[in-house]
């Protein structure tokens, strides 16, 4: 069977920094911040108090309120940016039941409540627990969720590879697509914030005490985030019969799964990610015109991305603009690759590449073009979308410009 070309016609995002592609990429070309206070968790007793809370989200514009006390945050959270995807794409609604449409997503952590029920027993005891929060835990609710909300016929799947979580979903929906397996695919991650992670990362000594500042000499660690990143993704046949506007195409992408470390990154499985990633698309390391940036803002995390950047893009290591949007958004965990990698289909659609914000003082052993606090005017035409995550479960996502 001769393997389909996969595009993405739909984008839909939640995020920090605006709510739905229009308003998400006017802020990320600004380079606007969407670190905040937390509100969501008492941070009183934390050296860090900051990270990037949706504070504009109201899941009763996406979803009847009948159907919300069923949901976690986490599911909303997805819901909300694949109805919004749907939409961006164009997609009628009555075809939903008649198409193969898969749903895949990503995350890390997957639903809250079991959280929140732990919480409220150790409180009060079992007189405190609700009983719709057990309803709402199972990670796997979450893609489970969306495809009961859309009545998706086709393949339905949750990711739990942690903070490449999302990219592992685009690739698996390109899989489906490229192979016939599904007609179309709505892919992606979700993360809501959470007091487990906000607390692992304080305790792992990780975080920054207020901004986030990848590649900067002095940057302190990173910080949390929020938010869900869908792509919608069909052939492209099938876009061209459907008339569809076409962002990006999907050209391959790599894995590796090293297992090297609970945390750290390994540089030898990073650089074969990414070699793998582009021998996947078909293309080289001179052919790429932007890199995504993993870029959590971490002094180690950083060092070891630039490196094996320096490795894999040689000679081109230092002219390839190299950009981390978690900068703006914080790290939004199993949302943040795909979040990413929308912003690398606005890249591409656009030509113009997200600035790294915050950005002071030049680090020796990150001497790449981080595009310092500024969006940059260029042709994009074939981008990397790095995704790192512990355990090393490493995904690098490769897209392009739609090339007949």
């Amino acid at each position: 069977m001769k393997k389909r070309r996969v595009v993405v016609t739909g984008i839909g995002v939640i995020s920090s920094v605006g709510i739905g592609k229009e308003q998400f990429w006017e802020g990320i070309k600004k380079g606007k911040s969407g670190i905040t206070k937390i509100s969501s968790i008492d941070t009183s007793n934390f050296k860090c108090q900051y990270g990037g809370e949706v504070k504009n989200f109201s899941p009763e514009d996406f979803i009847p309120s009948r159907k919300i006390k069923f949901l976690g945050r986490t599911s909303q959270l997805a819901i909300a940016a694949a109805e919004l995807s749907l939409e961006d794409a164009k997609f009628p609604y009555q075809e939903i039941f008649r198409r193969k449409i898969g749903v895949i997503i990503g995350t890390t952590e997957g639903e809250h409540p079991l959280e929140e029920l732990i919480l409220a027993w150790a409180k009060g005891g079992l007189k405190e627990i609700d009983r719709r929060k057990v309803i709402q835990s199972a990670v796997s609710n979450i893609s489970a969720n969306v495809g009961i909300y859309f009545k998706t016929l086709g393949p339905n799947f949750l990711i739990p590879t942690a903070c490449a979580a999302g990219n592992y979903a685009i690739g698996y929906g390109y899989d489906l697509i490229r192979w016939g397996e599904a007609d179309f695919i709505l892919a992606g991650g979700a993360e809501a914030f959470s007091r487990l992670a906000y607390v692992g990362f304080q305790r792992l000594y990780s975080m920054s005490p207020d901004v986030c500042q990848p590649f900067d000499k002095n940057r302190k660690g990173m910080l949390l985030g929020e938010g869900a990143g869908i792509l919608f993704l069909e052939s492209l046949n099938s876009a061209y019969k459907r008339s569809a506007s076409i962002y990006a195409e999907i050209l391959g992408y790599g894995l590796t799964c090293d297992a090297y470390h609970p945390t750290a990154l390994e540089p030898k499985s990073v650089a074969k990610c990414m070699e793998r990633a582009l021998e996947s698309a078909e293309v080289t390391y001179k052919d790429v015109d932007y890199i995504c940036a993993h870029g959590t803002g971490t002094p180690i995390n950083d060092k070891i991305e630039c490196k094996v950047i320096k490795e894999v893009f040689k000679e081109r290591a230092k002219e390839v603009p190299v950009s981390s949007i978690k900068s703006m958004l914080g790290h939004c965990m199993g949302a943040a690759s795909s979040i990413e990698a929308a912003a690398c289909c606005l890249a591409i659609k656009e030509g113009i590449i997200p600035p790294t914000i915050n950005f002071q003082t030049p680090d020796p052993e990150c001497d790449i073009d981080c595009v310092p606090n500024k969006a940059r005017k260029m042709e994009v035409n074939i981008v990397v979308n790095n995704g790192f995550a512990f355990g090393g479960n490493n995904c690098c996502l490769v897209l392009g410009k739609v090339n007949n």
